[in-house]
């Protein structure tokens, strides 16, 4: 059986982008995630800190965060870390500055980073973080 060279590399270029494509799939690399509503919010919160139940969210305009606040007055930031959501609760030591609509939220840990969100009211988010005791 003569099997024509075209037909030969067709298929091998075949078998590698499947393969590459299956890798991608099992190491979870594609698109970052996204926030689509406040249900996913609430369920990426309690991935990141266990039993935290926000009475208030701000979710990013493009759903790459959130703002939570608590009972207890507690504000959670959530931002896009590789496939899944980190979370952290901010301390006193945050620094929130404005960025025309957005905020730009320093948690000023180094390994975290800081995070820019366009969230609904910025200011009224930023006044609660500048409030943190």
């Amino acid at each position: 059986m003569d099997i024509p060279p075209a037909l030969l590399q067709f298929l091998g270029s075949l078998v590698a982008i499947l393969a590459l494509a299956g890798l991608a799939f099992a190491l979870r690399l594609g698109p970052p995630p996204r926030l689509q509503n406040e249900q996913a919010a609430r369920t990426a919160a309690d991935e990141a800190v266990s039993g935290f139940q926000p009475v208030a969210i701000a979710l990013d305009r493009d759903g790459a965060g959130a703002l939570m606040r608590d009972t207890e007055g507690r504000i959670l930031l959530l931002r896009q870390h590789g496939s899944h959501f980190a979370g952290r609760l901010l301390t006193n030591a945050a620094v929130v500055t404005r960025d025309g609509d957005a905020l730009l939220i320093d948690t000023a840990e180094k390994r975290y980073g800081a995070a820019r969100l366009q969230v609904p009211d910025p200011s009224a988010w930023m006044q609660a973080i500048e409030a943190i005791q």
